[in-house]
């Protein structure tokens, strides 16, 4: 299966359905952002605290790392950031440019996979921002690498994803208090048959994937990143009562390599 492929179609239609990640920001958002009074998600509830970003944003060569939705990059573009988002949906890239045309901001689109950025030179970037995306492909260390490798030298890496966890049980179980292990991780929606996964996930969801922390941290480590933040979120669902869904991360492109 091409996943890269199928996912791209699944993640446009589920902007046809109004998925809560394809929700383009309001002019209020844009406005207040202009002000200095803004606030950006990597995970599903819990804004990224403030002193992760540099005091200023304005002149910032910023890389949205499967960041379509029209949400976070105009909020950096109003900040005055040069902002680039890469997406593998073109509906998702779309919401982007949507709200730059009504808001007068200036955002480039690029449509490709989060593991492959060969369209980037190397230390092209000052941050790269990767909100909740990774479970959409299958492996997770080449999007630390390609991130280190575009960004600058004390560049920094921001990043959420799941906690694995999460994988282990039945979505529409939980959804009705019934918290039984029934998949082995690594989780990977391949191996489930189409009826298993139209029943796990519903209709026109895109495929997902656990990673291991081991590849999630200890990836961003072996790539040459310096962890410098950590904090856990919870998720809006009935699992979220009893465990953080999400781990956000951040990490630093070391000024001086060894």
């Amino acid at each position: 299966m091409d996943v890269r492929a199928y996912n791209r179609e699944m993640w446009d239609k589920q902007v046809e359905q109004g998925n809560p990640w394809t929700i383009p920001v309001t002019p209020e958002v844009i406005a207040a952002a202009r002000q200095g009074d803004w606030s950006v998600l990597l995970t599903e509830t819990s804004p990224v605290p403030r002193d992760w970003f540099p005091p200023s944003l304005a002149g910032l060569d910023l890389l949205g790392l499967a960041c379509g939705g029209g949400q976070q990059g105009p909020v950096f573009a109003a900040l005055g950031a040069r902002v680039t988002i890469l997406d593998n949906s073109p509906r998702q890239l779309a919401r982007d440019q949507e709200v730059a045309r009504r808001e007068g901001l200036t955002i480039t689109s690029v449509e490709g996979d989060m593991s492959e950025l060969s369209m980037f030179a190397d230390e092209s970037f000052d941050l790269v921002f990767n909100p909740v995306s990774n479970c959409f492909v299958p492996e997770v260390r080449p999007i630390w690498n390609e991130a280190f490798r575009v960004l600058r030298p004390g560049g920094i890496l921001m990043a959420g994803f799941n906690n694995p966890a999460v994988y282990l049980f039945s979505y529409p179980k939980m959804e009705k208090g019934i918290f039984e292990v029934q998949y082995k991780l690594p989780f990977d929606a391949r191996q489930l048959s189409p009826e298993q996964r139209q029943y796990e996930f519903g209709d026109d969801s895109p495929l997902e994937f656990s990673h291991s922390l081991a590849d999630q941290i200890g990836g961003q480590l072996d790539a040459g990143f310096v962890l410098t933040g950590l904090y856990e979120d919870t998720q809006k669902s009935a699992l979220g009562e009893y465990l953080p869904a999400y781990i956000a991360t951040r990490a630093v492109k070391p000024e001086v390599m060894e």
